[in-house]
């Protein structure tokens, strides 16, 4: 890990850090880890498997076995395969998101990823997005953006990504929803959401996706990372 340069990118819900984290790592041609991704995904693999909501044993076991995968269309999209199925949609709803929460918050399957995110760490370069990628996978980044943004934008980008998908969901109960699971994230006693004390806070409200990619690049330029 110590040779290979490592972007962190965390941040609440909303807050846009899975569209900058693959914007960034297309434009640096660096590796991707999506570890919000690998949470919905122990929380699908549990339903699958008819496992109690409450079994976190059980969870991590499945967390550090299950079979994953990831790959990019052709138009920077993201496709995230369990067991060989392409569960890209199935994780992407709030539903999966709200359990993602919930099994997160559990010491045991937050052990059983550890390494397992740790790995994804290869030349030329990782950028991490998350909650505690600054913070506990990788406190020896060599850059730890912290994006944020007002919880009204937040879940403003929200309504619209689950609108354009197909979803009917009402504006003000995903609102409720973020604030929930932003207390959630936030208050749980292992690794709770907040900004590495030597990251980059960056508010993206009002701001283009193209502003925030620029400033990111222009903060691993001046580290030497890129180009």
């Amino acid at each position: 890990m110590s040779d290979c340069p490592i972007v962190t990118i965390d941040g609440p819900s909303g807050s846009g850090k899975g569209t900058i984290s693959r914007a960034i790592a297309r434009q640096a041609g660096w590796h991707l880890l999506d570890s919000g991704a690998l949470y919905r995904l122990v929380a699908l693999a549990g339903t699958l498997a008819g496992l109690a909501e409450d079994d976190a044993q059980r969870h991590a076991a499945l967390a550090a076995h299950m079979n994953v995968a990831f790959s990019v269309t052709a138009d920077g999209g993201e496709r995230v395969w369990l067991d060989g199925h392409d569960v890209s949609a199935r994780i992407r709803s709030e539903t999966a998101g709200q359990e993602a929460s919930r099994v997160a918050a559990w010491p045991a399957v937050r052990g059983a990823l550890l390494e397992r995110q740790r790995a994804f760490a290869m030349p030329p370069g990782l950028v991490a997005d998350g909650r505690d990628m600054g913070t506990l996978v990788f406190p020896g980044a060599s850059l730890k953006i912290f994006l944020t943004a007002t919880p009204e934008e937040r879940a403003l980008r929200r309504h619209k990504q689950l609108k354009d998908k197909g979803s009917d969901v009402s504006l003000p109960a995903l609102s409720r929803e973020i604030a929930e699971r932003d207390f959630r994230d936030q208050t749980r006693e292992v690794a709770p959401l907040k900004a590495a004390p030597d990251a980059c806070v960056i508010d993206s409200t009002g701001l283009p996706v193209e502003g925030v990619v620029g400033r990111v690049l222009e903060l691993m330029a001046a580290r030497a990372l890129w180009p």
